[in-house]
């Protein structure tokens, strides 16, 4: 018997979902550093109305890294919340384009925490509007990853200071060193 198919949320207001989301919890990946903390993203609605800058960080010993991309609806007539972000690897030579799958599987009314999702089920992040969540509301997302098909086990809670790093705080990796060693596993 296969999985379900996942529900997505309909009529996402993308001018509302822009700007700062810190990371409650993911699946390890090898795309982010395993020790990385404080991590955040930072959205920014392009002047065309349907493209959004994509600015993920996190915080590995002290160093602050990042990588840039673009989001965009996968299927612009759609209004499913079913994006796709392209990001251009490695970040210290950007000429690999790879995208991915960027799926709103849930979204408060108040646009405050997020559950995003891929049809793959290998990743899994919860994202919210301030770098703590409450525990009520951690397990209330837990339990919809789980209706989902989720291996809800998986998820690793990710450090986050409070208040977190200003903009800029730190120095910051340029060399990308970060990114080779995420595809080691460290």
């Amino acid at each position: 018997m296969g999985k379900k198919e996942m529900v997505v949320v309909k009529g996402l207001d993308l001018q509302r979902y822009m700007g700062r989301w810190y990371e409650i919890a993911s699946f390890p990946s090898f795309f982010q550093p395993r020790n990385g903390e404080n991590t955040r993203a930072t959205y920014t609605l392009r002047e065309d109305g349907s493209t959004v800058h994509v600015l993920n960080e996190t915080f590995v010993d002290g160093k602050r890294v990042s990588i840039e991309g673009t989001a965009y609806k996968a299927d612009p007539n759609s209004d499913e919340a079913k994006l796709k972000v392209k990001f251009y690897v490695p970040p210290f030579l950007p000429i690999i384009p790879v995208v991915g799958n960027y799926w709103v599987l849930y979204i408060d009314d108040d646009y405050h925490h997020v559950l995003i999702g891929e049809p793959s089920r290998k990743y899994l992040w919860i994202l919210c509007r301030e770098t703590h969540l409450d525990d009520a509301i951690y397990d209330q997302l837990v339990e919809i990853a789980a209706e989902q098909g989720y291996d809800v086990v998986k998820l690793h809670r990710t450090p986050q200071s409070d208040p977190p790093p200003a903009d800029g705080e730190g120095p910051k990796d340029e060399k990308g060193f970060w990114w080779i060693k995420s595809l080691f596993g460290k």
